[in-house]
């Protein structure tokens, strides 16, 4: 009885919320654009309205359902006066289910009318056997039967009970792979429902109007639910060519409504940055604790958080209402080498142009022959989603704008996006440190890289065709050149060796002085020339009672401030080269040195 009056009680509620809404004046908005920073997203949206002379009051429904309030702008038309704006979010709009999710039920349906239809059989099965097995037991007690009646009887019963326990056994592994696929579907649909629809955003905005009429309306705001992260493909067909860059997006958002044909920029910017710029304030020296800092240090994470197509004239540009001068009153359209009519040529989409070219005269003629006499319009149609890509490089920040409408449901998963293919001229050089490890690297080092609008991010490695790893660009640099690196390049052999011939240990009073001798060999098993940069080190002191002195370095670019030993080797194809270089060290005898 308390049951049945609080459902009567919710569902008077219901009634009487969705009879106050209705007196409201309930719009949805659409969503038109979306500007995805690499933290949160700028949605706009845009809305019409029949209003009243003097004050309204409407309810916007259709928005993120966690949005910054204070990043609400709105556009109002003249004679429309914004009286107040409040958010809030509706938590009885009807969840929406995807075709692909209600197909998945409808086929949860099936399976369970077939798993209900094999269910009956294996009972059937099971009672028929059972009806057996008590039969058998009845004419076994029965006298009379003769031998060969008896045997018929036996083989009858071992007959049908092999047949029912195989039909049994058959339905059995038919249930079983039916669960399979059920446990599936349903691990598969809660994969794809996994959006942030439950409930929607909402504004109630209040107006005071002039003059009675239909108006319409924009605004936008800050949603923190979405973000982006940039990735790249980095590929390199030879050491002659330049290094191809395949700029991609990964776009995320929960903001509680899908975007669906949307227009979509990605930012680098931050919104909503708060504070003002630094100022500097006196330093002041103490004595600090060793280990709080110690501690400090292990539980801190280690954070890091061309061809632009100029189309500003084709994006204007309307085919249908180009004028061609007399000289070219009935010309052919050639689309990507293909000669179509016009009618067909009006059909294409004036954002899928890449170019056009007009040709007049001779010019068509001779490509063209006698059919281009009143001209030519040459078309190249945007091949592959970085032809609809526009770099903008703004004040403050850097923006991708992709001109094809776009779709990213809400449910947190990365939709990848291509926003540039560059072609990076590089230099590429092997380097190796076979103290550290014993193989040589191969480097692009791009010049000019800050042209490039480069963001951190990873980086996959592919090498003649074959995918090497990953790596991870940083341009958060001052060189003035680039260093990606490409993968280990086996063909280059390096060893490092410690020379015992040469190294020793002496006794001067009461120092000890080692000597260290390390040999390190290198071969070229390539069959062509390369470039490798060589590095070693050898140990510096900021103790007096430490002396440490170089006394080989075997033509090295000496950096005496770091230790560290550079040799730029040239090794012509199947050659080897060996570098050795010497060092001692003194010290006293009754101290351990970390050598």
């Amino acid at each position: 009885m308390k049951m049945k009056f609080l459902l009567s009680v919710t569902f008077a509620f219901t009634i009487l919320f969705t009879k106050a809404t209705d007196d409201k004046n309930n719009i949805t908005a659409l969503l038109k654009a979306v500007t995805v920073y690499k933290s949160g997203a700028e949605m706009q949206h845009q809305f019409s309205a029949t209003l009243k002379q003097g004050n309204n009051e409407i309810w916007v429904n259709g928005i993120s359902n966690n949005i910054d309030i204070n990043s609400i702008q709105l556009k109002t038309p003249s004679g429309v006066t914004v009286m107040g704006i409040e958010f809030s979010n509706n938590y009885l709009i009807p969840v929406e289910k995807s075709t692909r999710i209600k197909m998945l039920e409808d086929s949860l349906q099936i399976i369970d009318k077939e798993k209900e239809k094999i269910n009956i059989s294996i009972t059937n099965t099971t009672d028929l056997m059972e009806v057996l097995k008590a039969n058998r037991d009845i004419k076994g007690t029965q006298t009379g039967l003769s031998v060969t009646e008896l045997m018929k009887l036996m083989e009858y019963y071992k007959t049908k009970q092999l047949e029912l326990q195989n039909d049994l056994s058959a339905f059995t592994d038919k249930k079983k792979k039916l669960d399979v696929q059920y446990n599936r579907i349903k691990s598969q649909i809660a994969e794809d429902d996994k959006k942030n629809t439950t409930t929607s955003g909402r504004l109630i905005i209040q107006f005071n109007t002039a003059i009675a009429g239909k108006y319409d309306f924009s605004f936008s705001y800050i949603s923190p639910n979405a973000y982006w992260v940039p990735f790249y493909d980095v590929k390199m067909e030879s050491i002659t060519a330049p290094l191809k860059i395949i700029y991609r997006a990964k776009v995320f958002q929960t903001t509680g409504i899908d975007w669906k044909q949307i227009k979509l920029s990605l930012s680098n910017s931050v919104p909503s940055q708060w504070g003002n710029a630094p100022q500097i304030q006196s330093w002041y020296l103490g004595y600090i604790n060793p280990v709080h800092a110690m501690n400090k240090t292990l539980v801190s994470a280690r954070a890091y958080s061309a061809n632009t197509l100029s189309e500003a004239a084709i994006a204007n540009y309307d085919i249908k209402e180009k004028k061609l001068d007399a000289s070219i009153s009935q010309p052919i359209y050639v689309v990507n080498g293909s000669i179509m009519d016009e009618q067909e040529f009006q059909k294409i989409s004036p954002s899928a142009i890449k170019k056009m070219e007009v040709l007049k005269g001779a010019t068509a003629t001779n490509i063209y022959g006698a059919r281009a006499t009143a001209g030519a319009i040459v078309v190249t149609l945007k091949d592959g989603l970085e032809d609809y890509v526009s770099v903008s490089d703004n004040t403050l920040n850097l923006s991708f704008d992709i001109d094809l409408p776009y779709d990213v449901p809400t449910n947190g998963k990365a939709q990848t996006a291509t926003l540039q293919t560059i072609d990076a001229p590089a230099l590429y050089k092997n380097y190796s440190i076979p103290k550290l490890d014993q193989d040589a690297y191969l480097l692009a080092v791009i010049p000019n890289w800050e042209k490039l609008n480069l963001l951190p991010g990873d980086a996959n490695i592919i090498v003649e065709g074959t995918y090497v790893g990953k790596s991870f660009i940083d341009p958060n640099a001052t060189t003035d050149s680039l260093n990606l690196t490409l993968g280990k390049d086996k063909r280059i052999i390096v060893k490092r060796d410690k020379i015992i011939d040469y190294s020793s240990v002496k006794f001067l009073g009461n120092n000890k002085v080692q000597k260290f001798t390390y040999e390190i060999t290198v071969k070229n098993t390539k069959k062509e020339t390369i470039s490798l940069l060589l590095k070693d080190q050898y140990p510096l002191s900021t103790n007096k009672e430490i002396e440490v002195e170089l006394l080989d370095a075997n033509n090295a670019d000496v950096d005496k401030d770091s230790g560290i030993l550079n040799w730029q080797l040239t090794l012509a194809a199947g050659e080897s080269k060996k570098i050795r270089f010497t060092y001692t060290v003194k010290y006293p005898k009754d101290k351990t040195l970390n050598l």
